[in-house]
């Protein structure tokens, strides 16, 4: 069975896109930003504000999903060549303590100004001694 969860994102329709996807114990979750719900960016130009308030995103769109962040892989962040990347880390670091998942982070142009962070990330939902779920 696939199962997916949108997030309400305006583009989300329009691309004709998901927010995660769950396909048996697989999960992705797409490039998600720090937009509010009415539109507005939150916090422009603060990586550790726009981190937290993605993360949570992004465990919401897990949960929609039967999927947790404890089971989070892999985290792919895009930064702005402007972005205080140490906000960055320490959001993240706070959020997935003792997760630990891989981490890739890419310079890239985001989509509008003061957004300085945008993160993907790949599930595996797992029991806690690592054996896959279905």
């Amino acid at each position: 069975m696939i199962r997916k969860a949108q997030g309400g994102g305006r583009f989300e329709e329009i691309g004709s896109y998901s927010r995660a996807k769950r396909v048996g114990p697989f999960v992705y979750v797409a490039g998600t930003t720090a937009i509010e719900p009415s539109g507005k960016l939150h916090a422009p130009g603060d990586a550790y504000a726009q981190t937290h308030y993605i993360l949570q995103r992004i465990e919401a769109a897990l949960r929609d999903v039967g999927a947790e962040l404890r089971h989070v892989m892999r985290v792919r962040a895009y930064f702005t060549a402007d972005c205080d990347t140490g906000g960055f880390v320490r959001a993240h670091g706070e959020v997935f303590a003792g997760i630990e998942p891989v981490l890739t982070g890419v310079t890239a142009g985001l989509s509008q100004p003061g957004m300085v962070v945008e993160i993907d990330v790949d599930a595996i939902v797992h029991d806690e001694d690592g054996t896959i779920a279905g």
